[in-house]
């Protein structure tokens, strides 16, 4: 028996091979839509891009037994809606953890030392000498960082941000006993903390979490990364918060519009913006690749899943 493969993905060498070897028909199609119009597949593997809805599960459900997902978030897909049609999400976890936990810390010391600020006044021409009290920014040690999703890309990000001499603190809806990190309540989080990082799913309960209000609650020197998911905040009403000095700085690797972002946000000098890098690697992009076939090629020889995605 042959089995056909639809996937928006170009794949590594490695993860085609897999296929290759159990001699499977790969289909390859720009988009959602492209895997919809194909006939009789028995799995598709999509990225965190693709809006997998209800709409295209129902298109899908003949004979499609597995959406393997190339990221750690599912969000773009309705899981529940296929989990009726008897579809089995993946995804792909843990392969990119430090990769995301890298750039976290990289947005973190940028934006606390204005480093992309330094860079765009030296490439301006603009005349400038050493003084000082010239583009002061923030130590690390010492300060609170504040995690909201102490999974495994918080508890990495955590790790590192110690060894630059930072205290960590995190909420959770459930009793906690990890060492060296003060639990407490979200409000406390966001009030108390130096730095706020975000690193939980999006979800009803976290579209927004960071609204005007919550911003602010946040100390006036405060800084708030994202690397988790554009939605978590309300980007316009972070604009106002930046441009007014509720808060210091803001460092975002993910919008809300993904790549839109919100009117004003490219103009402020206290944000740093990167275009969804978290998982930017070689050798994690590959790994991910590399996952999400496994879970084909599992599914293909009958085999137990890996990284089955629990409704």
């Amino acid at each position: 028996m042959t089995f056909r493969i639809g996937s928006t993905v170009v794949l590594p060498a490695r993860s085609m091979a897999r296929l290759e070897d159990l001699g499977v028909d790969l289909v390859p199609v720009e988009s959602v839509s492209g895997l919809t119009a194909l006939t009789n597949i028995d799995a598709a593997i999509v990225t965190i891009t693709d809006p997998v809805g209800a709409e295209a599960v129902a298109a899908l459900r003949a004979g499609t037994r597995l959406v393997a997902n190339v990221g750690v978030g599912y969000n773009n897909i309705d899981v529940s809606t296929a989990a009726a049609a008897g579809i089995t999400v993946t995804n792909t976890p843990d392969v990119l953890t430090d990769a995301t936990a890298d750039i976290t810390m990289a947005l973190l010391l940028d934006t606390t030392r204005r480093v992309t600020e330094g860079d765009q006044l030296v490439r301006s021409g603009k005349p400038w000498s050493w003084a000082f009290d010239f583009m002061w920014g923030s130590s690390l040690a010492g300060k609170r960082l504040g995690i909201v999703g102490y999974g495994r890309i918080g508890e990495a990000v955590a790790h590192r941000a110690r060894a630059f001499g930072m205290t960590v603190a995190s909420s959770s809806r459930r009793p906690r006993t990890e060492p060296d990190v003060e639990w407490t309540s979200l409000d406390r989080l966001f009030a108390e903390s130096d730095v706020v990082s975000l690193h939980c799913p999006l979800t009803d309960d976290t579209r927004h979490l960071v609204d005007a209000a919550r911003l602010r609650s946040m100390k006036k020197t405060a800084v708030l990364i994202n690397t988790a998911r554009g939605p978590v905040v309300d980007e316009a009403a972070l604009v106002d918060a930046l441009r007014a000095g509720t808060i210091g700085a803001a460092g975002l690797d993910v919008y809300e519009h993904e790549p839109l972002l919100a009117p004003g946000l490219a103009e402020l000098a206290n944000v740093t913006l990167t275009p969804h890098l978290g998982s930017a690697t070689r050798e994690t992009r590959e790994a991910m690749a590399d996952l999400a076939v496994r879970n084909v090629v599992a599914l293909c020889l009958g085999a137990d899943l890996l990284t089955p995605v629990v409704v």
